[in-house]
């Protein structure tokens, strides 16, 4: 049987790490997959057998090198911990590298720093530097050595190490140098030592500022969670532990508190704001029967509710633990810089070493500074992090948006998308049939004025829902919320009488009442002659025309059906803009499923197909060669979300269809939709930017380190600028990648 497991890895700086780190782990025993995270600091672990301990999995970890606990709930680590460790050290190594910095770059400014006194001192200083908090890379770098390995911190240590090695014997045995017998000191490059490890753990204390950043979207949708809630008990109420509650249990919320659990309003009238959570600009009305969502903030009256999640099954919960997923998984994408990436500092030492030998024989009094300066210019943060931070920062800003991407593999996916398949009912629909019209027999024959018709088309509504509001029937619920709607309270029927498929009768307040097809009310002897040419248009048109008949004669026509989102006209408009080919696949029947299309533009239409018959239509589809999104919300959509290249769910839909879903958009049907396509092909075009710039950064940079352009220009990189730009790198990539944030769909 399999299972998964989360562990937090310490100890990581590069995509070499990990590689590293993915390798050990699936090398234990019964390991399926294992993925690792350089932003987040996660490895996600599937295992092929339970039998195989967390513990086993850790120590893994451990003898590649690296720190490894199992990710528990109750043992968040600070977010905030990393940055200000990282601070630290940054600060120490700034304040005693920098006056080193000084003056190893103002030449002669100083003339004291030629003396063996100043050199003893620029010794002292640049050793507490690189072996103070420049030591965290020399104990990485020994623990890579001892497996066989090399990462950042191999490069860095070698690179540091040298150039300090090197200045520390220029200073104490001077005479071993070839200079010396001329009468010149030899050259010391102690505040190369001291910049690199500077620069470096500068770069850090900024990636470790932006990852912070990353985590803002998950860090607001917990924050929302309420630790308290008032439990209704009889009359009186208790506060509780949010934790604590139950479905079923009663909950009462005051005017400004948040609600503490997802539930069905049972008493008040109250506006919530939802914003954080829909996105609804606008506070939302509740009634008795509305619905409720954890987070959502009571902006009127005191509210009663009764649970039907509790919090950690709640839509916000669920939503942050969805964003937490996704930032821990990695795009294809990045696989290919993951290769790249294992055997790329081996790779570069090669080159530092070669770079060393051919300068002993052109300069010897620079092969040092070649040799360090293509180690450090060469460090792969950059690489390792170009893809995790655009995915991390893509479903945190998706998820501010109502669009949840369930990883980098399905934001990779959407960004590729070329055709789109909608399911009608509750995806392109609100899901339940509404009255859409009233006609009055009476406006029928002779038009009367517009208040007239009104009203008498409310009189027919009351004695309509009267005899519908004890049953839940689509159509008989249809005729009680546009009762309700219009503030009409239906008195009580006698005598109700149902013929299943046909329609009800009774007596409402002593009249006779009828309520059906068109030919059950033919039967009872009721001429529908008057509104027949009505009901056709209405049957065109995909709606359910229904009669009602009062003593004996026709009164109105309603017409019944479930109408169209009124944000998915907008919604497939967008996408079709998006060069996208739009398909409505519908079990409905054909007149209705053609109706809805030709209201939203949708130009292919296959209607009447049970729920194998669409995932084989996705089949079709991706074996012409397309790359196929299925949208839908219910049970019957799950085999063809499954089927297709990545399934999308409409968040209001069943928890099949979610499960079954790579993304699942939050808001109102699909009006989410055409920003979510938007959002991942703008993560992409930053993924390649990044991997772009990643790589252009050390095609170039190492040969100018080595020192290829000196035949032609003279000029040489130093080691300290090197290790500025290698640190510059990095930052530069998160930068580019928190330039997400700001996406809002549109022009971006």
């Amino acid at each position: 049987m399999s299972s998964e497991h989360d562990l937090e890895i310490s100890g990581m700086s590069c995509a070499s790490c990990v590689r590293r780190v993915e390798t050990a782990l699936a090398n234990v025993a019964g390991v399926s997959s294992a993925s690792v995270n350089l932003v987040t600091k996660e490895a996600h672990v599937e295992l092929r057998d339970r039998r195989v301990e967390p513990r086993a999995l850790v120590e893994a970890v451990t003898k590649a090198g690296y720190g490894a606990r199992v990710k528990t709930n109750e043992r968040a680590p600070d977010p905030h911990d990393e940055t200000r460790r990282a601070g630290r050290a940054a600060l120490i190594a700034a304040v005693f590298g920098v006056p080193l910095l000084v003056v190893g770059m103002a030449h002669d400014a100083f003339p004291w720093a030629s003396t063996a006194a100043g050199r003893w001192a620029q010794l002292v200083v640049a050793t507490v530097v690189v072996f103070g908090p420049g030591a965290r890379f020399f104990v990485a770098a020994g623990k890579a050595l001892r497996h066989r390995a090399a990462d950042m911190s191999t490069l860095v240590a070698l690179g540091s190490g040298a150039a300090w090695a090197y200045s520390a014997a220029a200073t104490a045995a001077p005479q071993l140098f070839d200079h010396f017998e001329h009468g010149v000191m030899p050259h010391v490059y102690f505040e190369a030592a001291a910049a690199i490890v500077t620069f470096v753990l500068l770069g850090r204390y900024l990636e470790a500022r932006s990852r912070e950043r990353l985590t803002q979207a998950v860090g607001s949708l917990a924050a929302l969670q309420p630790k308290q809630a008032r439990r209704v008990r009889g009359e009186g109420e208790d506060e509780v532990p949010v934790e604590t509650l139950a479905v079923g249990d009663l909950v009462r919320v005051r005017p400004g508190e948040r609600i503490a659990a997802d539930g069905e309003v049972v008493e008040g009238r109250s506006e919530v704001d939802e914003a954080l959570l829909t996105g609804e600009s606008m506070p939302v009305s509740k009634i008795a029967g509305s619905s409720v969502l954890a987070g959502s903030i009571n902006r009127g009256a005191p509210l009663t509710f009764r649970v039907v999640r509790v919090a950690r099954d709640s839509t916000a919960a669920r939503i942050a633990a969805a964003v937490a997923d996704a930032q821990r998984s990695r795009a294809p994408i990045a696989r290919f810089a993951d290769v790249v990436a294992g055997y790329f500092v081996p790779a570069v030492v090669g080159i530092a070493f070669v770079t060393l030998a051919v300068w002993l024989v052109i300069d010897p009094s620079v092969a040092l500074e070649r040799f360090v300066a293509v180690l450090i210019i060469a460090c792969p943060c950059a690489l390792g992090l170009a893809t995790p931070a655009a995915v991390a920062v893509a479903t945190g800003r998706g998820a501010e948006l109502g669009v949840l991407i369930k990883g980098g593999e399905p934001l990779e996916t959407l960004s590729r998308i070329d055709t789109v398949l909608l399911d009608k009912t509750g995806t392109l629909t609100a899901g339940h049939p509404e009255v859409t019209e009233m006609i009055t027999a009476a406006s029928a024959a002779t038009p009367e004025p517009r208040v007239a018709a009104a009203n008498a088309a409310t009189s027919v509504l009351r004695l309509a829902a009267a005899l519908e509001q004890d049953s839940e029937h689509p159509i008989a619920r249809a005729v009680v919320g546009a009762a309700k709607a219009r503030g009409i309270t239906p008195p009580r029927a006698r005598d109700i009488a149902v013929e299943h498929g046909s329609g009800v009768a009774g007596d409402v307040e002593g009249r006779a009442v009828r309520l059906g097809s068109a030919s059950w009310l033919g039967a009872a002897g009721i001429d529908i002659g008057g509104l027949a040419a009505q009901a056709d248009r209405l049957a065109a048109e995909g709606k359910t025309p229904i009669f009602v008949a009062v003593d004996g004669e026709l009164a109105a026509l309603f017409a019944v059906a479930d109408t169209v989102r009124a944000s998915s006209k907008t919604a497939v408009h967008a996408l079709q803009r998006l060069g996208l080919d739009v398909v409505m696949v519908s079990g409905d029947r054909e007149l209705v499923a053609r109706a809805v299309a030709t209201d939203l533009g949708i130009a292919r239409v296959v209607a009447g197909v049970r729920p194998e018959e669409k995932a084989r239509i996705v089949g079709d589809e991706r074996g012409g060669g397309k790359r196929v999104a299925m949208v839908g919300d219910g049970i019957n959509d799950a085999p063809a979300l499954a089927a297709a290249d990545i399934g999308i769910a409409v968040g209001s839909g069943t928890d099949v269809a979610n499960a079954a879903a790579d993304v699942t958009l939050t808001r109102d049907g699909i009006a989410g939709l055409p920003l979510a396509v938007a959002l991942a092909r703008a993560s992409m075009r930053t993924i390649r930017q990044n991997l772009f710039w990643a790589f252009a950064y050390n095609v170039v940079g190492i040969p100018i380190a080595a020192g290829a352009l000196y035949g032609w220009t003279g000029w040489l990189l130093s080691p300290v600028l090197a290790s500025a730009a290698m640190s510059l790198s990095s930052v530069s990539v998160v930068l580019n990648s928190l330039r997400l944030r700001r996406f809002r769909g549109g022009a971006w």
